[in-house]
């Protein structure tokens, strides 16, 4: 019975830990990702669509990405709705395909995404934590109805805790390593 409600809470635990990353992938370094446009959202056709759905999104170079619609139709909207998102990015397209320069960050910007991420990581962190108390509560219920002794009970309770403690470990090396990745110059 506590082996199933640990392996429910480490799935938890692990899908937290994902959708930090995933949300990682979002926050703008200095470097072109194909993974910055994927929160933006095209009019294609009256139905609000993501870019990496209508077109190839491709890095040739550290500082640029290339969007290569499927349909050359959509090329205006794509190009509007980069302008539209918060990103700070100026498209220019040729026809064919979008071109989109990543620009230097500056210190003060680089310094508000690092605030960001740390915002983000601790939203994760307070997630696993909650996790990590309806899995004590759980355990605390079946030692009240006498399903699992008091003994059993404080194990699997310092359980719960290290097991939080290893994915408190992991959001923070993944916030470390986002930090020096946006601090670099």
């Amino acid at each position: 019975m506590i082996e199933e409600l640990f392996q429910d809470a480490e799935k938890r635990m692990t899908g937290a830990v994902s959708a930090m990353k995933d949300e990682f992938a979002g926050v703008r370094t200095g470097r072109a990702n194909p993974a910055l446009l994927e929160r933006v959202q095209v009019d294609y056709y009256g139905t609000p669509t993501p870019v990496n759905q209508l077109a190839t999104i491709s890095v040739p170079e550290p500082r640029l990405l290339v969007i290569q619609p499927w349909d050359k139709s959509a090329i205006k909207n794509i190009e509007k709705a980069i302008l539209q998102s918060e990103l700070g990015f100026n498209p220019t397209n040729d026809g064919n395909v979008i071109r989109v320069v990543v620009p230097q960050l500056t210190e003060e910007r680089r310094k508000e995404l690092v605030r960001l991420v740390r915002k983000m990581a601790e939203e994760h962190r307070v997630a696993v934590r909650n996790i990590r108390r309806d899995l004590i509560e759980e355990i605390k219920a079946l030692e009240k109805e006498g399903e699992v002794s008091e003994d059993e009970s404080r194990r699997a309770q310092s359980r719960a805790q290290e097991l939080t403690d290893k994915y408190i470990g992991e959001i923070d090396r993944l916030l470390e390593q986002k930090e020096s990745e946006i601090m670099e110059v």
